[in-house]
């Protein structure tokens, strides 16, 4: 059995050096025996191509295999690794290209497909295939659920073939955490199915970084650019730090349990609505809207970011992002937006305004206890008890950037892009602590049953207990949403 990249090891072998000649660390990569491969750290050393060419090797070298390339969403894929495709994979070398399916069918029978896995279930697609080799190109885009799941599609018939899978990646984003300890710490992560099977040995992590590629080793206004970039970026794309986001304060947070689709959520028109904002002019407004489930379950539902807008364009934002009918129930604003005035009136006057005309409540003051908001979120993330949809994708990106404060621990460290966080934190810590003095429902609805049925003095017939406890029930949720207090005007 041929382990890993020695398939490969004379290139020439395979009649295809003259279209791909790699760099010192991409020879590294591809000569790696490793079953999972971690290639890159910084930008601009090369990965995309050398992973795109990682799955052209191995589909050459056996025939009637099967190979797949993959990026989070179909946008990412068309400008990354199929455009590295057609650039550099001359027609002559393959069968034919279907641009329907994008599968490439190699002379020899062997394919190579290019996929994307937006939602997290979208991996099960894949769920019959028999795979040689899988590449994920920006793996920290990805979920560990994603990841473990197409490991068990790591297969293939074909005698003295090594099924394996690689990664090329920069540090930073929802999978940082997880590819850090893999392939960086050497140690399974949080989550990770059957830890004692971990074997360190069969994960190699290739560094590479910009000096690494004699295309831009020398190019001094593409590192001029990354070298102007926000200290986290900076240190993660030109230097290749994995240690940029150490202290990572969500650690907890999965995408594969903390997430899921929009569509699937099932939120019920009667559901208690709420919004929550983060204002910002230079900085993005960060909006979001949530909803608590029979079950105790806090859903943020839909996200609204963006600078630049005064708090009546913002106002009118929010209101045009509300669905008809949507009942909402109260507005919670970042308490810095009452004392800040701009011209007439603050902030959340002119917000409170736009909103109270199109039939939403004025804004109420959010809670702003950083460190004991941020150990609740924490806390509901333990417990599950916090779903965040998928089409919030500037929350979902931040959440796993955030890092603890190196001088004050139990606190975030402030940064650039955090936004989407404390505008997030702002709606489901104030609705927590609002509604924290309230019993259970269905603890609320058998007590005051039973208080009927004293008064009574006999216990109901269950006819007439379902009744009144529908009726208490419907009375129970109208108190879960704080008190909305309105100011009418022109009365």
């Amino acid at each position: 059995m041929v382990r890993g990249g020695a398939v490969h090891e004379d290139l020439s072998a395979l009649r295809i050096s003259e279209h791909y000649q790699p760099f010192a660390r991409q020879q590294e990569f591809h000569k790696s025996k490793a079953k999972y491969r971690l290639f890159g750290g910084a930008a601009g050393p090369g990965k995309t191509k050398a992973l795109l060419w990682e799955a052209v090797l191995q589909a050459n070298a056996f025939p009637g295999v099967n190979t797949l390339l993959l990026r989070r969403t179909f946008p990412e894929l068309e400008g990354s690794l199929l455009r590295e495709f057609r650039r550099s994979v001359p027609r002559e070398m393959y069968e034919k290209y279907n641009d329907t399916k994008h599968l490439v069918t190699w002379k020899n029978g062997s394919t190579t497909r290019f996929g994307y896995c937006r939602g997290e279930n979208d991996v099960y697609q894949y769920q019959g295939d028999e795979l040689l080799f899988i590449g994920f190109d920006e793996l920290t885009h990805f979920s560990l659920k994603q990841w473990q799941f197409l490991t068990s599609r790591n297969r293939c018939p074909v005698v003295g073939t090594f099924p394996c899978m690689a990664g090329a990646s920069n540090p930073g984003n929802i999978g940082h955490a997880w590819v850090k300890a893999l392939w960086v710490d050497g140690r399974p992560p949080a989550g990770f199915e059957r830890p004692e099977l971990y074997r360190a040995e069969d994960y190699e992590f290739i560094r590479a970084k910009i000096s690494d590629n004699p295309i831009y080793a020398k190019d001094a206004e593409y590192r001029r650019t990354l070298e102007a970039l926000p200290d986290a970026l900076r240190r993660a794309f030109l230097e290749g730090d994995w240690d940029v986001f150490a202290g990572q304060y969500f650690d907890v947070f999965d995408p594969g349990r903390h997430t899921q689709r929009a569509e699937e959520l099932g939120i019920e028109e009667w559901w208690p609505k709420w919004i929550s904002l983060d204002w910002g002019f230079q900085h993005p407004s960060a909006v979001y809207w949530h909803a608590k489930a029979p079950d105790g379950r806090l859903i943020t539902y839909r996200e609204f970011v963006q600078s630049g807008l005064s708090p009546r364009m913002l106002g009118q934002a929010i209101l045009e992002r509300c669905e008809r009918d949507e009942k909402i129930g109260q507005v919670f604003l970042s308490p810095d937006a009452f004392a800040h005035r701009t011209a007439e009136a603050s902030i959340a006057e002119q917000l409170g305004e736009v909103l109270a005309a199109g039939g939403l409540p004025e804004p109420a003051a959010a809670d702003d206890d950083r460190i004991g908001g941020w150990q609740l979120l924490y806390s509901l993330f333990e417990g599950d008890r916090c779903v965040i949809a998928e089409n919030c994708a500037k929350l979902i990106e931040c959440i796993p950037m955030l890092v603890r404060d190196e001088k004050h621990v139990e606190d975030i460290r402030k940064m650039d892009g955090d936004d989407p966080a404390d505008g997030w934190r702002y709606g489901i810590v104030t609705m927590m602590r609002s509604a924290a003095v309230r019993r259970p429902l269905g603890v609320a609805v058998e007590e005051r049953l039973r208080e009927a049925e004293e008064r009574q003095g006999r216990a109901m017939d269950p006819t007439s207990r379902a009744i009144y406890a529908q009726k208490y029930e419907a009375e129970e949720r109208r108190k879960a949403m704080p008190v909305i207090r309105r100011r009418f005007r022109g009365t």
